[in-house]
């Protein structure tokens, strides 16, 4: 499918795409992870079950991912969190889930907690909440750290492909926005996959997540083969019949 674009408060165009928009039921909406896009294998299979299903579905590309215009190395929360907003805003209507992997996890409680009217459910994919401050400022050796404060960017290597870069103004940028240190309110069905063998996110942040979202139906399931891509057709198969089931606990 060949994206449409739209206009981020920014001025950025962002790419998405849009099925069902008439469907039934609650929407699902797609947050991608820190430096991925809306062609990954996860997005895509939730599309194609949402068009099975005759669901909303929209997923869209942050600035300097994907397709969309921008500089990869200009971004930070600020503005993913703000082109998510303008996604849910202007392409989605009635109650959506939210589904964010990674960072789009991090991203998706964001959006729950701008936008409770709107948000039915959350499915939280290895989420990584607070990721720039815990996940990796606070990980990088004091050579890394001294790096980033005085050149402005690290090139970190990566196992998916090329160095990416990660630059001082998205860390500190993410200090505005940490979740971690609070409870989080969200009157909804919250579920959780996360792969034991995850080495970008450990099993165990899923666990103090479970402490910190303050709900009444909030689960978290463990893979203990699984990765952080959690994309095997056990995985995705899993991811679906995780999002049937929200959508069926929807409240509003």
């Amino acid at each position: 499918m060949t994206p449409r674009y739209l206009r981020s408060k920014s001025g950025t165009q962002l790419a998405f795409e849009r099925i069902n928009p008439n469907g039934s039921g609650a929407g699902l909406m797609w947050l991608s992870g820190f430096n991925s896009d809306m062609q990954g294998t996860k997005v895509l299979a939730l599309k194609d079950h949402a068009l099975r299903r005759e669901q909303p579905f929209v997923a869209f590309d942050y600035s300097g991912h994907g397709q969309s215009q921008g500089r990869f190395e200009d971004g930070n929360i600020t503005q993913w969190l703000d082109d998510s907003l303008t996604v849910l805003d202007e392409q989605t209507e009635g109650p959506q889930i939210l589904v964010g992997s990674s960072m789009g996890g991090w991203l998706a409680l964001l959006v729950a907690r701008e936008r409770s009217e709107r948000v039915a459910g959350l499915v939280l994919i290895a989420p990584a909440p607070d990721f720039t401050e815990n996940l990796m400022w606070k990980k990088f050796d004091s050579d890394v750290q001294a790096e980033i404060r005085e050149t402005g960017i690290y090139m970190r290597p990566s196992e998916y492909g090329e160095p990416y870069p990660i630059t001082k103004q998205l860390i500190e940028d993410g200090r505005k926005w940490l979740l971690m240190k609070k409870k989080f309110d969200f009157d909804g069905p919250v579920r959780i996959m996360q792969g034991m063998r995850d080495e970008d996110v450990p099993w165990t942040y899923a666990c103090e997540l479970l402490n910190v979202i303050n709900g009444d139906d909030v689960i978290a399931t463990l893979n203990k083969e699984g990765d952080h891509r959690l994309s095997t057709d056990s995985d995705i198969l899993r991811l679906l019949q995780t999002c049937d089931e929200v959508t069926k606990l929807q409240k509003i």
